[in-house]
């Protein structure tokens, strides 16, 4: 597992990401815009298809139609070639992907989280090294400084990320008006906030907990200020701190406290990460707490150029607001068993030799773990999105998520407890306890 330190590679090249984005002029092109149409050619003597497991399921995703063009270019250049897409949601993907793996029946192409969570596959030989792939037509040199580390296992890189994020806190702004609520700058304020709101008669926060990382992700921002700075997780693998501790009993108060306020639509749990993030979308909710890669889903919606963002403030008077989490994304891989190895790298070579262009063009380029030159603002982007590009400035270090740090066991404790909280308020002794027993029941 890598340590804390590690995380400030993530928060330099979050500020690496800013400071490309945001450069002046600029002719709207990735750097890897000159390599972007190479191809290592694979073979047209017989007809070939290569499975290729995605989690950009929502059509109103900007991802979505990105995936959908670079794979119909592709397949025009190398016609013996058919891409067959595999679109689920997160969590629907990750169950998918283990009982695929139990079989060692791997899609060529599948996805993958960083650190913890990729290597019980990478243990298990199911992944092929990209090394050579990655050394092709400049591609390593797209990606942000440091964050194929998180990928890498004994100098081989397995997966190819497609994100580079922050959390943030969305706002309605014509919402929080019609409510006479301010941009809370404290975690207090922001309870308030969600019983005044619910008072109105507004939806004060939208989330789709039936994806139970989504609770996770907030529940671990909580932590993070509770904790006054990162690495409690660490401390805990170290044996410094065990989930007993004041700071993650605090977290879980002051989490329930959120829930108990209302803070989010009634069934939360039967809402998937796309329904919950359409309430937002669509009008219907006045906060939404996600990482920075909703910035392209906002932008294209209803609600765009209603949107106000801001940084998850402090909680009980701890923590600081310039430390976030952190999201090194969710990552391509390539089965180590794949029938078509050399044709299934040439496509992924493409794909993400494309990915940046494509995805500024969609305007899906906030937050990209590869690197993108161009005037975002001359290219049509948000003030919205601009004022997410101007967080990244902000980031002086943070932690990861819960199931990116822990084993899988451990983590799969976590993500039931914090779930259950959305339905019953629990002691938060007894969900220290619930924590403490699953990573002792798990550790190595």
């Amino acid at each position: 597992m890598k340590k804390y330190k590690s995380l400030q590679v993530i928060a330099a090249s979050l500020l690496a990401i800013s400071l490309t984005a945001c450069g002046s002029g600029g002719d709207s092109k990735s750097t890897a815009s000159p390599a972007a149409g190479a191809s290592t050619a694979p073979s047209t003597d017989k007809n070939i298809t290569i499975t290729f497991q995605n989690i950009y399921p929502d059509p109103t995703d900007p991802k979505n139609g990105m995936l959908k063009k670079i794979v119909n270019d592709y397949q025009t250049k190398n016609p013996n070639i058919k891409i067959e897409l595999d679109s689920l949601n997160t969590d629907q993907q990750k169950l998918k992907l283990k009982t695929q793996a139990a079989s060692k029946e791997v899609p060529d192409i599948t996805v993958v989280n960083p650190a913890a969570q990729m290597q019980p596959f990478v243990d298990a030989g199911l992944f092929a090294p990209l090394n050579d792939m990655v050394e092709q037509n400049g591609l390593k040199a797209t990606f942000q400084e440091g964050i194929l580390n998180w990928y890498s296992f004994k100098n081989n890189i397995y997966a190819l990320p497609d994100g580079n994020n922050i959390g943030v806190v969305y706002y309605n702004k014509d919402l929080f008006k019609q409510a006479g609520v301010e941009v809370p700058k404290t975690f207090e304020e922001m309870v308030t906030a969600v019983k005044t709101l619910k008072g109105k008669g507004i939806q004060p926060m939208a989330i789709g907990e039936k994806d139970s990382w989504t609770g996770s992700f907030l529940f671990m921002n909580i932590l993070l200020r509770t904790n006054g700075g990162p690495g409690f997780l660490q401390a805990v693998v170290d044996g410094k701190k065990t989930f007993a501790d004041p700071a993650f009993t605090d977290a879980v108060s002051s989490f329930e406290d959120l829930i108990q306020a209302g803070a989010f639509q009634e069934g939360a749990t039967s809402f998937d990460y796309n329904a919950g993030e359409n309430l937002f979308k669509t009008g219907k909710a006045a906060m939404y707490y996600m990482g920075s890669w909703a910035t392209g889903g906002i932008e294209t919606s209803s609600v765009n150029g209603k949107v106000g963002v801001f940084q998850f403030p402090t909680v009980k008077g701890k923590g600081n607001p310039d430390e976030f989490m952190l999201a090194p994304g969710s990552a391509f891989a390539v089965s180590a068993n794949s029938k078509h190895l050399k044709e299934t790298k040439d496509f992924l070579n493409y794909f993400m030799l494309n990915f940046p262009k494509e995805a500024f063009a969609v305007k899906g380029a906030v937050g990209l773990a590869q690197k993108v030159e161009g005037d975002f603002k001359a290219a049509g982007y948000s003030d919205m999105a601009m004022d997410v590009l101007g967080l990244f400035k902000k980031v002086k270090g943070g932690d990861l998520a819960f199931d990116n740090t822990m084993n899988p066991g451990t983590a799969q404790g976590h993500l039931t407890s914090i779930q259950n909280l959305f339905v019953q308020k629990v002691d938060p002794a007894a969900v220290a306890k619930e924590h403490q027993t699953a990573y002792d029941s798990n550790k190595k």
